[in-house]
């Protein structure tokens, strides 16, 4: 109990300042009281974040809406006096999953490609091919590097060599549903089984057209005199 004591009078005790070498020390650890700040609420979608803003719900403060990804948008406030910000929402896309540059059997490939990507017609041209390759034939695939030939049913019973379209130009589920998806080239490859991948092959230029996607998304939608004086969209 002593020692507790006297360790509380120390702490009591006032702080000294000293300066040595151009610099300016204390004599004792300090901590800075920080000011409070608000913790995002989290939304799943554009419609719900601008609904957020429009309201007025926890403040009339200037913002800023950022768009940090495809699949991700934060709205905050100036800097505080701690240099701090108020994070009041975000937003964060629930997507369908589809793992590039791996190995679907066919079957399962043709389920993501109905559920995970957007009703485009390379992705139709695709669908026919698979739905329709022999099995046993994959094997025997003729290949330049890059488009291959395979044998597939081309009618009700007849079978023929089809050349598999490459590149082919497709929309996956990238970012939020409210906006158009981008679209993009992929390297669509097969092998025994019969087996199917997509590689992507725009170096990540998607991601550029999605965030504008987002962005244009929310200017339009939060487009009024009073939001361009209170909210800046950056991305």
């Amino acid at each position: 109990m002593i020692r507790e004591a006297l360790q509380y009078l120390v702490g009591m005790r006032e702080v000294e300042i000293f300066h040595e070498n151009g610099q300016s020390f204390a004599d004792k650890t300090v901590q800075l009281l920080e000011g409070p700040t608000a913790n995002a609420i989290t939304v799943h979608s554009l419609s719900g974040l601008v609904e957020y803003l429009k309201s007025n719900f926890d403040t009339d403060d200037r913002l800023m809406v950022h768009v940090v990804s495809p699949t991700e948008v934060v709205a905050f406030s100036e800097v505080n006096g701690d240099m701090n910000r108020n994070k009041y929402i975000k937003a964060q896309a629930m997507l369908p999953q589809f793992n590039f540059n791996n190995w679907y059997n066919s079957e399962d490939f043709i389920i993501k490609l109905q559920s995970t990507f957007v009703n485009n017609g390379d992705r139709e041209i695709m669908l026919k091919v698979i739905g329709n390759i022999k099995e046993e034939d994959v094997r025997s695939t003729g290949d330049d590097g890059v488009s291959q030939a395979v044998t597939a049913k081309t009618g009700v019973a007849t079978v023929g060599n089809v050349r598999v379209p490459n590149p082919v130009e497709l929309k996956p589920y990238r970012t939020f549903v409210d906006v158009e998806q981008p679209e993009s080239e992929f390297i669509f490859r097969m092998k025994s089984g019969p087996n199917c991948a997509l590689f992507e092959a725009d170096g990540g230029a998607w991601k550029l057209d999605a965030v504008n996607n987002v962005a244009e998304y929310l200017k339009k939608a939060l487009d009024n005199e009073i939001f361009n004086e209170k909210i800046v969209i950056i991305a």
